[in-house]
């Protein structure tokens, strides 16, 4: 994967470092930006690029094109998955872009527009926060193509929308738009089309401008209240506060009250 050179016929996820955010990209827009396992692969690397580098507080996942995603390209993984084998072995080295595997630790801003079906649906809610284009078109389809979802839509829809919104879309394949996705909660912000990538830079710049590991204690507190519970997420508030608190960003804040100043935070 690299941030230039030649379109690959099987697609590209495209990285570009803006100072602290990462903006990953979806390319392969003359197929509506259906995934490929190649893409998949660049997707992982791009995610687990994101976690592992301390300079990167933030990430913004986006397609090129007039869509974001029309899901997977399924003849490139209809043999992968009658095989069950959909997963490679060392997929658990590496972030899962649907957060089934391992988890990135920080923040997920993402930008859609136009088409956003299936595996787009699961990666954009297995992030943070959601974006949407006054244009887009939601489904979650597979049903009507003989499998079910598999990428987390069963889990995160009925979590965000509650069961019966969740089945009227999960087992109709319906295509609902952006004020429905709006309304149950898959999307925080609809904008005008053209403007969903630049708001959603906009709130991570917002993001970024935050104590990065106090970001990420914060978002994993809240994924362990969701993965773990009421008591486990309150068993461990005291622990992470008291190692936040010894940070220099910690300090930082502080002196930064006191002095009646913007913070200048550095991750440590």
């Amino acid at each position: 994967m690299s941030d230039t050179g030649k379109r690959h016929p099987e697609g590209q996820i495209s990285v570009e470092v803006r100072g602290r955010i990462l903006l990953i990209g979806i390319d392969r827009r003359e197929k509506y930006n259906g995934f490929t396992p190649k893409m998949m692969r660049e997707l992982q690397e791009a995610y687990t690029r994101l976690d592992e580098d301390p300079e990167l507080w933030v990430g913004v996942l986006f397609g090129h094109g007039p869509h974001f995603t029309a899901g997977l390209d399924l003849p490139k993984w209809s043999q992968a998955m009658k095989d069950g084998k959909n997963r490679r072995e060392d997929d658990d080295e590496r972030v899962d872009p649907v957060a089934l595997g391992r988890a990135c630790r920080k923040p997920i801003v993402t930008a859609v527009h136009g088409i956003t079906f299936t595996l787009g649906i699961e990666v954009m809610l297995a992030g943070d926060i959601v974006v949407a284009a006054d244009d887009c078109r939601f489904s979650q389809l597979e049903p009507k193509r003989g499998i079910h979802a598999t990428g987390g839509a069963t889990i995160r829809m009925v979590e965000r929308a509650g069961w019966g919104n969740a089945m009227m879309h999960l087992l109709t394949s319906d295509e609902f738009d952006s004020e429905e996705a709006r309304r149950i909660g898959f999307v925080q912000e609809i904008v005008p089309r053209g403007r969903e990538l630049d708001r959603a830079l906009e709130l991570a710049e917002q993001i970024a401008s935050m104590a990065p590991l106090a970001v990420q204690a914060t978002k994993a507190s809240s994924r362990r209240f969701v993965e773990q519970g009421f008591a486990t997420a309150v068993a461990a508030f005291r622990a992470d506060q008291a190692k936040l608190a010894q940070t220099e960003d910690a300090k930082e804040g502080v002196d930064s009250f006191v002095e009646r100043r913007d913070p200048v935070f550095r991750g440590r």
